[in-house]
């Protein structure tokens, strides 16, 4: 008698909601930073973000049990805080004041790369090929949505400040999940704003000199970065990243690119070229290529 081995649920509705709710805050990110950063420099808008962010993400704590943590865990959370929200969001800023919101995008997605490779060699995962594969196939899409998107005079500094965001994301994710083993994803995620905000507190001086000047819309797109891109998306991506394996989650934020295009164009009419349109496929099918599996062999 010849049986074959039962299936594996798919993705569960709630991640896959999530997963979606954090790909389209992230991607309004970029769109945002490049429409204030004008107005409110890089350091001060990273500290007002994360102030806003810290006094959303505690509405959730009201709803979470406290978990006490070890210094292990302190250790990884301090880590988490100063790179992920601290440098990540300076650096990110600062890059976007020289670069295109495109090309930020698609230097920034090195990360989920790096993550795929951290989560294969310190958290355990290990490499699936279809992983691998989706990952170098929407890696491409990236390639091309900056080759079609980025100016005539490609920055340096701007490069190098968005290598250094996609680092520290990417480190930042590698400890933030084996924190979310033991302790609530809302606890993670606020005191992790919450460092990120100390941190950045040197730029208090420049974030009140800039608020003075800055437009009104100015001051609704940083609170806009603390509510949505910070609260809601860490939030969703908490939640998602504490169901299912960090490779295969950073590789979904692949489709960010693409979509920072299309809002690009909505926000600052910039109609992408068709090469864009190309890399925007790649990353869509990468993704869909990464969440393959190879099919069980059947057993007598």
């Amino acid at each position: 008698m010849t049986t074959t081995a039962p299936a594996k649920p798919g993705l569960d509705v709630k991640v896959l909601v999530a997963i979606v709710v954090t790909v389209l805050a992230w991607a309004s990110a970029f769109v945002v930073i490049r429409g204030v950063g004008d107005e409110i420099s890089g350091g001060a808008l990273a500290l007002g973000r994360l102030l806003v962010g810290t006094a959303a993400l505690a509405l959730l704590l009201f709803k979470t049990r406290w978990v006490r943590m070890t210094r292990r865990d302190w250790i990884f959370v301090a880590a988490f805080g100063l790179l992920w929200f601290g440098v990540y969001n300076v650096a990110l800023n600062i890059a976007e004041t020289t670069l295109d919101a495109g090309t930020t995008a698609m230097v920034v997605n090195i990360g989920p790369l790096l993550i795929a490779l951290g989560g294969g060699l310190f958290l355990g995962e290990g490499i699936p090929r279809w992983l691998a594969i989706g990952a170098g196939v929407a890696f491409l899409g990236v390639i091309l949505i900056g080759i079609a998107t980025r100016t005539s005079s490609l920055d340096l500094a701007g490069v190098l400040w968005a290598l250094l965001a996609a680092f520290t994301y990417a480190i930042g994710v590698l400890f933030q999940k084996p924190l979310l083993g033991r302790v609530p994803s809302a606890q993670v995620t606020w005191l992790g704003c919450v460092i990120g905000a100390v941190a950045c507190l040197p730029f208090s001086g420049a974030l009140l000199a800039d608020l003075a000047d800055a437009s009104p819309s100015a001051i609704v797109g940083m609170v806009w970065l603390g509510l949505v891109p910070t609260a809601l998306g860490f939030t969703t991506w908490g939640y998602a990243l504490q169901r299912m394996p960090a490779g295969r989650l950073g590789v979904t934020t692949y489709i960010v690119p693409p979509l920072v295009i299309v809002l690009a164009l909505v926000f600052f009419a910039e109609v992408p070229p068709a090469l864009a349109v190309a890399g925007g496929v790649l990353c869509l099918a990468g993704v869909a290529l990464s969440r393959r599996k190879d099919r069980p062999r059947e057993a007598v």
